[in-house]
């Protein structure tokens, strides 16, 4: 097994979350920056965090990083780095993407086709042939370009990560996978407590809290790109990491997680995906409409999606919708809500401020999670 770095890209403003959790997975972080955490592991690092971690949009091997302001010093340096470690003679290699914040070079048309004419020569070099066939394994590269500082990774998940395989059909504005895991990792909400979604659309939160309740990794029923690198991963590794999934799984789990929306027909495409996820008979889906929202017990949370109103003409129904969450809100004795939007009236409608208030980045839309705090739950519970 050999030591190298691992770059996890992740949603802006969640970098403490994706930290926590490839601690919590056993090893040891060396750079966190926006939107990407990076640390160090092997070849069996690779497999587990692609398999196991629920809030990273995909992992890279990290090849190099340098600075440079002119593509003469881009082909330069790139040209200088070991390809050869990762790419065989066979192997198909292009830039699958390239990304520039604040340098100079900007243009990621030309950054792709620069670099691959420096990747090839490079191995040209090494293994003294002029064509490449490129009818072997894929190994897409990533580039990053921060402030002219240039991080270059290849890609071992392909498909992103937030693609876990259950969720083949969408209801209307969908969350991902990763940013709604990723936002129950910030509420103090465990499998022994009551988690309710009035606004549940395809069942994104529901389905992920229930994965987490049973500890279903969330890669274990995908493949990944770097599974037919045979050069870099044996494949038992990869086997002996799904091994590792499947000895997790805790399917008697006993939960109370909850689903509502009015929408008759994503609840059944909320159902669908919870079968596909396994996890189906542990989530109550229900039509319901959110001034209906009400739990006889205490001490639950509310985790939402809500609508935001992106389109004009949906906006003027937003201040009802919002009035009667918080009027239904009101009536849970000493719960928590916790709700992701773009609706910038939101806590007025809603009826009280937030606690806390956190900006978060869903793609380009500038959303906030907004934190409705209950009074705290007697320590036993709080601790289980």
């Amino acid at each position: 097994m050999r030591r190298m770095e691992l770059i996890a890209p992740c949603h802006f403003g969640l970098e403490a979350v994706l930290k926590r959790e490839i601690i919590d997975l056993g090893y040891e972080i060396s750079e966190v920056e926006d939107g990407r955490v990076t640390f160090i592991g092997d070849e069996e690092a690779i497999c587990r965090a692609n398999v196991f971690l629920r809030t990273a949009e995909r992992i890279l091997i990290k090849v190099g990083s340098f600075k440079a302001t002119r593509f003469e010093e881009l082909f330069e340096a790139t040209k200088s780095l070991r390809w050869e470690e990762y790419i065989p003679r066979n192997g198909k290699f292009w830039v699958a993407k390239a990304a520039s914040i604040k340098s100079k070079l900007f243009s990621p048309s030309d950054i792709q086709s620069i670099m691959k004419k420096a990747m090839v020569r490079r191995l040209q070099e090494y293994y003294g042939i002029e064509w490449f066939p490129e009818d072997g394994a894929s190994y897409p590269v990533r580039v990053f370009l921060m402030k002219d500082i240039v991080t270059i990774g290849i890609d071992t998940s392909g498909v992103s990560l937030h693609k876990r395989g259950y969720r083949e059909v969408s209801g209307k504005a969908p969350i991902t996978e990763t940013l709604a895991a990723s936002l129950i990792m910030l509420t103090p909400w465990n499998k022994d407590r009551i988690l309710v979604d009035p606004f549940c659309g395809s069942g994104t939160f529901p389905i992920e809290a229930a994965m987490m309740a049973a500890n279903i990794a969330p890669g274990m029923n995908r493949s990944f790109t770097a599974e037919s690198w045979m050069n870099i991963i044996p494949k038992k590794v990869w086997y002996d990491t799904i091994d590792e999934a499947n000895d997790l799984i805790q399917d008697d789990v006993e939960v109370d997680i909850q689903g509502y929306d009015l929408d008759s027909s994503v609840i059944k495409i909320a159902r669908r995906n919870a079968r596909e996820a396994g996890v189906d008979h542990l989530i109550h889906f229900q039509e319901r409409d959110v001034k209906d929202l009400h739990h006889p017990k205490k001490y639950g949370f509310v985790i939402t999606n809500p609508p935001y109103g992106e389109r004009l003409e949906d906006k003027k129904d937003l201040p009802a919708l919002y009035r009667a969450f918080g009027e239904s809100f009101k009536h849970l004795d000493s719960w928590s809500a916790y709700m992701i939007t773009s609706y910038e009236e939101a806590e007025r409608y809603f009826g009280r401020k937030a606690d806390k208030n956190r900006k978060i980045y869903n793609g380009m839309l500038k959303t906030y999670f907004y934190q409705f705090l209950g009074p705290k739950p007697p320590k036993k519970l709080r601790e289980k």
